[in-house]
């Protein structure tokens, strides 16, 4: 079974996370991916506008209707800053046998050699870049090229922080979440200004 592993904060999660996550899972084979919303991310310490169980509930209600997608509280469950290496370990005791794959964007992996043991990571799964039409690849040191596969993905200009700053302003955000999700947001009063 090959998985792919999509983590991130979906703050919230929008139709270009679906979009891209589908397209990754066709052109690379995959069974499932696993959308794992994150406790904290080591790359974003700074407060999340919408607490982790908001952002789970989000992420679920986004992937309801997608084959093949499923939502992970592992990291949520766990709390605490999240490390990928920790749950890849975590995730390989459940799936065992499985080939696991890491799908980040082209930016996170020029980072790579930034994350807390990438050779852990890379001991454990293999990494799909997400690359942008018209933009080039980088190759960050130490990562093996027998252990990384480019996809280019459709470009949708649709970012969690213009959501959110479009709901602060009352304006609508129909066309950029599943309708699960808007009705979510409004539901729970997520993004809005407090005065």
């Amino acid at each position: 079974m090959n998985i792919g592993i999509l983590g991130g904060t979906f703050n919230p999660p929008h139709r270009a996370h679906i979009v891209t996550a589908e397209h990754v899972r066709i052109a690379a084979g995959l069974d499932r991916i696993l959308f794992i919303p994150s406790f904290i991310s080591p790359h974003k310490r700074r407060g999340e506008d919408a607490n982790v169980s908001h952002r789970v509930a989000m992420t679920r209600l986004a992937i309801r209707d997608c084959p093949g997608f499923e939502c992970c509280t592992y990291e949520a469950d766990r709390r605490g800053v999240s490390y990928t290496h920790e749950t890849l370990e975590h995730l390989a005791g459940i799936y065992p046998g499985a080939k696991l794959f890491i799908i980040l964007g082209m930016d996170n992996f020029l980072g790579f050699s930034s994350w807390k043991h990438p050779e852990k990571i890379l001991a454990l799964a293999g990494l799909i870049v997400m690359n942008r039409p018209g933009t080039g690849t980088g190759w960050p040191d130490g990562i093996p090229n027998d252990n990384v596969t480019f996809i280019t993905v459709p470009e949708l200009e649709i970012s969690s922080s213009d959501i959110r700053m479009r709901v602060s302003r009352g304006e609508s955000i129909a066309q950029l979440v599943p309708r699960g999700v808007e009705q979510y947001i409004m539901t729970h009063n997520l993004y809005r200004r407090t005065e």
